[in-house]
């Protein structure tokens, strides 16, 4: 198995509310990574999570009403503040690009509110797609809660009993074979919705 040589965040997001904050203070001494808060001009505070060997990740905090915006862009070498980070990252559903290196490769991780979106694979010889995102369960789960193909499926049966309806009231002399290719695209669709 390969080993890590780094993980890089860039432009990494989160967003925490008041509770969620303190609780992550509260949480983020451990005996291997300290913490220490320091407050900046205009209100906006920095997180120094601090390795005992002297390796630290600065997290920018900036409070927007109730909710804390935290941004990091940093190079970590230490595996113990790498997991610190990496769960930081994950448990407040963290937005970026994660760079995880290896000797002779790097796997980018594209996140998206804590999900993975996208992975691929840079070598020497170029870039290779290894994940793409689909569908998630919730939004399969929005989709299939939604009503609009149901209400399409009601428009298109009301056109066809309309145009039943004009098809039966021609006169026997008229043709009505525009009426049966509008009937036979209809078909066509609902046959597809349905489906």
């Amino acid at each position: 198995m390969a080993q890590r040589l780094a993980t890089e965040y860039v432009n990494a997001t989160m967003q925490l509310t008041e509770f969620q904050m303190n609780q992550f203070l509260l949480t983020a001494d451990t005996c291997y990574i300290s913490h220490r808060v320091k407050v900046l001009g205009g209100g906006e505070q920095m997180i120094v999570l601090e390795e005992a060997g002297g390796e630290e990740v600065c997290l920018s905090v900036e409070r927007k009403g109730d909710i804390h915006w935290c941004t990091l862009s940093c190079r970590v070498v230490n595996p113990h503040l790498n997991n610190a980070v990496r769960k930081l990252f994950v448990t407040y559903k963290g937005t970026g690009t994660v760079n995880r290196i290896y000797h002779g490769f790097t796997m980018i991780y594209y996140y998206e509110r804590g999900s993975v979106r996208r992975i691929s694979e840079l070598t020497s010889s170029g870039s290779k797609l290894i994940y793409q995102h689909k569908h998630s369960l919730s939004e399969m789960m929005n989709l299939y809660k939604s009503e609009a193909i149901e209400r399409e499926i009601e428009e298109l049966r009301r056109n066809v009993d309309r145009l039943l309806d004009r098809r039966n009231a021609l006169k026997s002399a008229m043709n009505p074979d525009d009426i049966d290719g509008e009937l036979a695209f209809i078909a066509h669709r609902l046959l597809f919705l349905e489906a």
